[in-house]
């Protein structure tokens, strides 16, 4: 498989940090969590294919989510 590089801005502290870890190899953790997270957006992708939920729908449905969640630990109360 031929391979490209990126390049990513992250800040100074996460660096230092990284750098005690020589051992790591942070090119491969970080393939592997992009392609993890890629997975995610492309099943997610595939369920809305399906929904018959209207974007409008959805939206309501996830303010009604994240308000819940919030509530349920402590960020806001009802």
């Amino acid at each position: 498989m031929h391979m490209v590089n990126i390049t990513l801005a992250i800040p100074e502290n996460l660096k230092e940090k990284l750098q005690n870890h020589k051992e790591v190899n942070w090119s491969a953790v970080t393939r592997m969590a992009l392609e993890e997270h890629l997975k995610r957006i492309e099943m997610v992708e595939a369920i809305a294919q399906k929904s018959k939920l209207t974007k409008k729908d959805a939206e309501e449905l996830a303010k009604k989510i994240k308000s819940e969640m919030a509530r349920r630990h402590g960020l806001i109360k009802r």
